[in-house]
């Protein structure tokens, strides 16, 4: 039913960066407004932006409910401390509350478990409720607030959730 492709290619990563621009102009515009979104857009997920990421060890996967391109994962493993953070986790919202992000997280904890990684971590904007409850849900626990200067006049004003992966 769902299937996960690692992004490398060119056209990939312009159809994740396509996918971006619709899935946040949709999912943040009422959260942090629409400067933040394209200041925000260009310098994290922009064609350049995610070859740069890639170029800096970041894994992308388009996530497909048949052949249709539906949302994408991101995340960084960091070995010394035996963790990953996960940069994004994004479906469109005609398919939320499908639990297409509960597989695409599973899917996460699975690799942890291959790579030896005790420890999942992430930041969710504070005013993103809906996230922040499915979080919860998932099993993370909320570590606290977190401002992160992201330049332009910016700040992610953001919690910090972690989640310990059991082997």
């Amino acid at each position: 039913m769902i299937h996960f492709t690692k992004v490398y290619s060119k056209q990939q990563i312009a159809d994740v960066s396509i996918l971006a621009q619709e899935i946040w102009q949709e999912h943040y515009l009422h959260i942090i407004g629409q400067d933040q979104i394209d200041y925000m857009l260009k310098k994290f997920q922009s064609v350049q932006a995610i070859k740069t990421q890639l170029s800096d060890g970041y894994e992308y996967y388009s996530i497909f409910y048949y052949e249709c391109h539906i949302g994408y994962i991101s995340f960084i493993s960091n070995m010394d401390d035996a963790s990953l953070m996960i940069s994004k986790l994004y479906v469109k919202k005609l398919n939320r509350g499908s639990g297409i992000g509960e597989q695409m997280l599973r899917f996460a904890e699975a690799l942890c478990l291959q790579r030896k990684i005790k420890k999942i971590w992430l930041t969710v904007n504070k005013y993103n409720k809906d996230s922040i409850a499915w979080y919860l849900k998932m099993g993370f626990t909320n570590k606290g607030p977190i401002v992160q200067d992201i330049g332009g006049g910016f700040a992610m004003d953001d919690l910090l959730m972690e989640k310990y992966i059991r082997s």
